[in-house]
């Protein structure tokens, strides 16, 4: 409890997590009405909504090579304002072009406002782990974690609420709103210069080509020789293929298989569902993650994840997916705050920009080709069934992964300068 009050003392962090919560908040918004939107237009043409979540995530594999030496280069609390500026003004242009009625316009601006806003986390990521102690960065983790299961919670039913009494309009219009009140919270935040700019400051003209692979390939050395970091960083692909799988098939598995007649209710149902489990599951975590190691908490969550999703494709009752919807929820948040307290322990706060930069698009990648490959597959040559099986498989398969790898590190891996000690 002294912790929390230390860290909610701390303007700063308090204003970012504030700026986080809107712009998730009308993120949350616009993607479930939108999602809604696409299914009620297109009802037979499934793949649809799986490009919609296409969009979200391919174009990290655009911009992968200057997200993160951006942030390690130019100020990163102006990189952080001037993506939400920018997501903000293409929502707008989102509402125009879905007034107008041209979906392929809408599927490349969905493109382009993914990419700009893939510069956002690298950043703040990077000023979080500034803002912060080293004793802090569990609580912190723990506190996005409770935020996100928050909307996670009561995200899917404000979604389905907006979308029903103000359509894909409204729904949009906050979304841009949203982005806007993150700009003025995260501008109004006082960074000093060595977190916003460690490693000096350069102007765009200054990073050219050479300089950018340079910085790409110094973070990429940066992961191969630090162990800890290379074994998580390695797991985080088939976290892509999790991702990808969780954001379409528990639509997919209510509308064609367990209540087709009534899925966008019982898709609220199964979002205050999760969001319940992820709540619980983030309390439970945060007491007893002082408890338990790190290494831990990543390689049970793991393999639970990864079980559960092997059974939940071949329930054949909405009650039995909806309780192992739940125990996969509460299980999501020892992987994240495990994770989320690690990391910035064991990352130099002037390559941490770099390291973002390459774990992202590393999870973008597998999430990517999981998406294209259920818009592919998906009704026509694979089952639901079958789909969940292969994304549980691959979970189980980075579980037993962890399992074996990470325990080497536990004793050492509380600070960057042990693990350099380390190898």
């Amino acid at each position: 409890m002294t912790g929390l009050k230390q860290i909610l003392r701390n303007k700063n962090y308090v204003r970012f997590f504030l700026a986080t919560f809107a712009s998730q908040m009308g993120g949350i918004i616009g993607v479930t009405a939108f999602m809604f939107y696409l299914l009620k237009r297109f009802t037979n043409q499934p793949y649809y909504a799986t490009l919609a979540e296409l969009m979200y995530s391919l174009p990290m594999l655009v911009v992968f090579l200057v997200v993160g030496v951006l942030a390690d280069r130019m100020d990163r609390q102006k990189i952080a304002v001037n993506c939400d500026w920018i997501s903000a003004f293409l929502s707008l242009c989102l509402l125009v072009f879905i007034w107008i009625d041209s979906i392929p316009l809408v599927f490349a601006l969905l493109f382009i406002r993914s990419a700009a806003s893939k510069f956002f986390f690298p950043a703040e990521s990077a000023i979080i782990q500034g803002i912060l102690s080293e004793d802090d960065y569990t609580i912190a983790a723990g506190l996005n974690q409770m935020m996100g299961s928050l909307f996670m919670l009561f995200g899917g039913t404000l979604g389905a609420v907006v979308y029903w009494h103000f359509g894909i309009t409204g729904a949009i219009l906050i979304d841009a709103i949203s982005f806007i009140v993150s700009a003025l919270l995260i501008r109004s935040c006082k960074i000093p210069e060595e977190v916003r700019l460690p490693n000096g400051a350069h102007q765009f003209k200054q990073l050219k080509f050479k300089l950018v692979m340079i910085d790409f390939k110094q973070g990429f050395l940066y992961i191969l020789r630090n162990r800890l970091l290379l074994w998580l960083v390695s797991g985080f692909f088939m976290f892509g293929i999790l991702n990808g799988g969780f954001s379409v098939l528990p639509m997919f598995i209510l509308k064609y298989k367990l209540a087709p007649g009534n899925y966008e209710q019982y898709m609220v149902w199964t979002g205050i569902i999760f969001g319940a489990g992820v709540l619980l599951g983030t309390l439970i975590a945060s007491l007893i993650s002082a408890k338990l190691k790190l290494h831990q908490m990543i390689a049970a969550g793991v393999l639970v994840a990864g079980i559960g999703m092997c059974i939940l494709g071949f329930v054949n009752h909405l009650y039995a997916f909806m309780i192992i919807n739940f125990v996969i929820a509460l299980i999501l948040p020892f992987i994240n705050i495990g994770i989320g307290g690690w990391l910035p322990r064991i990352v130099d706060p002037q390559m941490m920009g770099r390291v973002q930069g390459l774990i992202n698009p590393l999870m973008m990648l597998s999430q990517s080709l999981t998406l294209g490959f259920i818009a592919v597959s998906f009704p026509s040559f694979i089952s639901i069934e079958l789909l969940f099986l292969l994304v549980g498989v691959c979970t189980v398969m980075v579980g037993i992964y962890y399992t074996i790898v990470l325990p080497r590190y536990a004793d050492y891996s509380t600070s960057s300068k042990a693990l350099q000690e380390s190898l």
